[in-house]
This record gives C-alpha cells, sequence and structure tokens, in this order.
C-alpha cells in the first residue's frame, strides 16, 4: 500500500514537472483567423471588405504585422471603423515579446493599459504566465483574458517545438512538422529561408517566420 502510493505521488509529482517545462505556445486561443493566410474568398467576406480589396490584400501578403496590414486598408479606402470590425474577426497577430504599442491598440477593445502589461512581462514563454500576469488585471471580466489571448502568440524554438506546438501555427499542418523537424539543428533565418522556401515558396516562408525563434 505505501509503494502504491509513493508510485501515485511520484506521478503525479512527474505530470505536474512535465507541463511546468513546456516551454512554448503558440496562438495562446483559437478564434480570430489570420488575414496573412485567410483564402481571398474568405477575405472579401469580412465586414466592408470587397472582393477588388481582397485580391490587393492577398497580392500585398504577407504582413510584417497588424500595423502594416492595417495602413494598406486605410489607403485603401476603408474607415478605421470598419478595420476594428474586420479585426473582431481576423487579425494579424501579435507576437508577445516584441509587439509595439501601435500594434496592441489595434486588438478591437483592448485596454490601454495593456500596452504596458503586455511589454512589462517579458519575455513572454507560457500561455500558462500569460494568464497569470495579465489575468491579474482582469479578475472582473476573465472572458477578457480568453478574448486576448486569441490576438496573441508567443513564438516556437524551431530545435525544440514539439508536433503539437508547430501544430498550433496558423497556417501549418503536417508537412511543416516534418520540415521544421528534418532539418534541425537550425542556426539562421537563412536556412529557414532557404529549406522551407522548397516547400512554399519566399511568402509563405516569410509569414511562417514571424511564428518562430532559433534559440
Amino acid at each position: 500500500m505505501i509503494r502504491t502510493r509513493l508510485l501515485s505521488v511520484a506521478a503525479v509529482v512527474g505530470l505536474v514537472a512535465s507541463l511546468a517545462v513546456q516551454p512554448h505556445a503558440q496562438v495562446l486561443k483559437p478564434g480570430i483567423a489570420d488575414l496573412n493566410s485567410m483564402p481571398e474568398a474568405e477575405l472579401a467576406a469580412l465586414p466592408s471588405m470587397t472582393p477588388a480589396i481582397a485580391k490587393a490584400f492577398v497580392a500585398a501578403r504577407p504582413f510584417g504585422s497588424i500595423v502594416d496590414a492595417n495602413k494598406f486598408l486605410l489607403g485603401q479606402g476603408l474607415t478605421a471603423d470598419q478595420t476594428k470590425a474586420i479585426y473582431e474577426k481576423a487579425f494579424v497577430h501579435l507576437n508577445l515579446n516584441t509587439c509595439t504599442t501601435e500594434e496592441i491598440l489595434l486588438v478591437p477593445r483592448i485596454a490601454n493599459r495593456m500596452r504596458i502589461e503586455f511589454a512589462e512581462y517579458r519575455p513572454w514563454k507560457t500561455a500558462a504566465q500569460f494568464d497569470k500576469e495579465i489575468g491579474k488585471y482582469l479578475t472582473a471580466n476573465p472572458g477578457e483574458l480568453d478574448r486576448l489571448k486569441m490576438y496573441v502568440f508567443i513564438p516556437v524554438d524551431l530545435n525544440t517545438a514539439t508536433d503539437e506546438e508547430i501544430l498550433s501555427i496558423p497556417g501549418a499542418g503536417q508537412r511543416m512538422v516534418r520540415e521544421f523537424k528534418e532539418y534541425r539543428p537550425w542556426k539562421t533565418k537563412e536556412q529557414f529561408d532557404k529549406e522551407i522556401g522548397k516547400y512554399v515558396g519566399p511568402k509563405e516562408t516569410a509569414r511562417l517566420w514571424r511564428y518562430v525563434v532559433i534559440q
């Protein structure tokens, strides 16, 4: 009996430890589409979008940030209110470790203080860290924490990311799981551009690069 209890305790400790060492996350919660990978027909169906704007948007992709995408859409004649309606459904997700104040404030209905809080707790490493630190400010509105998680991501390490982490990158599939793992160890962006570019071309390679890091 004592031995069984010890084994049970050891199993629990091992489980907790395994959860604790998970180093990375991706888009922290699904729900907001990626403007850089949405099919043209789906883009055209977004609020205030037209087929012509959607076509031009696809031709200009990938956008390095939501700021760049926003400038493009405003240049197509959309108003700030119209772009906000689009961002309720689709967005260029924010890298929590590098996003600027300008990017953060383009998240619809975000509290102004988040421009400070997002930066204060860098480097971000896990979704649990985000829950803990940002959740402190949202105790009166816990649903807002889940909503914000749909707009942000933490890059995955190309050399250690699990299959699950790679698949959580918007638009990545089993092929990218194979290719990301095949060329380990990754050392440079140039290596990534060369090897992944064989399979998806320079635009998609640039889009995928936003979601990864080499450590």
